[in-house]
């Protein structure tokens, strides 16, 4: 299937600074763009990926599973480690899920996450029946495009397919029982409204990491796909900001320039 308008992947070659962004669940690269692109302009080398069934159409969504989307950000991060001298990771909702299952994974070779929104469990009830139901339901109606901001969209799928939620509650599992192996800075930015991930999944995560160093901020004026809402732009400059914080000494040879530091939450 071709793909929609919007939803390639993005790269840009830049600096000896590295930046692997991830988009969520059943969207594209497009939600996450404009953050990428941010990036890229302050003079980082930057991986934006398309996850394997994702860009098209639902039903090619459907017979994929947390395998693939993992084995895609992990290709992508082995390239960046072998171009750049310090890489970070990016994330938005399951993209942040991706983000911390590569840190535990790959340990030092992570200079830190920056995520926002970031998913670690499905809250639904009826997820239980996910086994069974997934056989007889195909879909159920999308989650894409929580945006408080008007004449903002997100490209993501109008339905959602129950074989790929199936994978993704185990992928969720997964990485929940690895979070103690996370070790690297974390920067954990999410929306105080969210009608997919609630607050609670980035409480966990940030309660459940070994990192010492962790920042979380509070987006007030942004749903769950805040890097398109009205909160981006801070984003944007708090990721610089984390960024160029932990490469102290670097800038001047990598370009990166610097961003805002210790901000208050947006408003």
């Amino acid at each position: 299937m071709p793909l929609l308008p919007g939803a390639e992947p993005f790269r840009h070659d830049g600096g000896r600074i590295g930046v692997l962004v991830s988009h969520g669940f059943t969207g594209s690269p497009q939600s996450v763009r404009p953050w990428a692109d941010h990036l890229a302009a302050r003079g980082f080398t930057v991986s934006l990926p398309l996850l394997p069934g994702h860009g098209t159409r639902w039903q090619d969504l459907a017979v994929t599973g947390w395998q693939d989307w993992y084995a895609e950000v992990d290709r992508e991060l082995r390239a960046l480690t072998e171009r750049c001298e310090r890489v970070f990771v990016c994330g938005l909702s399951m993209g942040g899920a991706l983000a911390l299952r590569l840190a535990a994974q790959h340990g030092p070779a992570i200079s830190g996450l920056a995520l926002v929104n970031p998913a670690n469990k499905i809250h639904d009830p009826l997820a239980v029946a996910l086994p069974v139901m997934r056989h007889l339901v195909p879909s159920v109606k999308g989650i894409a495009s929580d945006i408080a901001k008007p004449g903002s969209h997100e490209l993501g799928y109008d339905r959602t397919p129950l074989h790929a939620v199936h994978s993704l509650r185990r992928f969720f599992r997964l990485v929940d029982a690895e979070l103690p192996q996370v070790t690297q800075p974390l920067l954990v930015m999410h929306s105080a409204q969210d009608h997919v991930v609630p607050p609670a999944d980035s409480e966990r995560i940030l309660s459940q990491v070994s990192s010492r160093d962790t920042t979380e901020r509070l987006l007030e004026r942004s749903y769950h796909v805040a890097t398109l809402d009205h909160d981006a732009e801070f984003i944007f400059e708090e990721t610089v900001a984390f960024i160029t914080r932990l490469t102290a000494g670097m800038e001047e040879e990598t370009g990166t320039g610097t961003g805002r530091e210790g901000a208050a939450a947006s408003g």
